[in-house]
């Protein structure tokens, strides 16, 4: 079982940017894809971008297209969410994910989920 814990939340205004990391244990960890998925106060959980294990493949929502970068460190069993030019619409709980599905975007498929870490943007 591979546990998840995310960092690097927190308040930034609008037009900033924050970097979330997720830290991975287990030994299995190239193995896996890996999501970021956000939700906020009275929404459902919605994708926010996924890497492949091999990190050839990083994909992402139109919501977040060219704002937010994903990338993953196999030796340091981490992946990251860059975000820039945060929006209000972005506030949310930021989770990660991991799954042995190739690129999905679906949380079912999704089997191991950090506790997740609030971002807030502010006008």
């Amino acid at each position: 079982q591979v546990q998840l814990v995310e960092s690097g939340g927190g308040l930034v205004q609008a037009g900033g940017s924050l970097r979330l990391s997720c830290a991975a244990s287990g030994r299995t960890f190239s193995s896996y894809s890996m999501g970021w998925f956000r939700q906020a106060p009275g929404k459902e959980r919605e994708f926010v971008g996924g890497i492949t294990w091999g990190a050839e493949s990083p994909y992402y929502d139109d919501s977040v297209l060219g704002r937010f970068t994903i990338s993953r460190d196999n030796a340091k069993n981490t992946v990251y969410l860059q975000m820039n030019s945060l929006k209000r619409e972005d506030t949310a709980v930021y989770y990660c994910a991991i799954s042995t599905s190739y690129a999905s975007r679906y949380p079912p498929d999704f089997g191991s989920w950090g506790q997740g870490t609030q971002v807030t943007v502010s006008s």
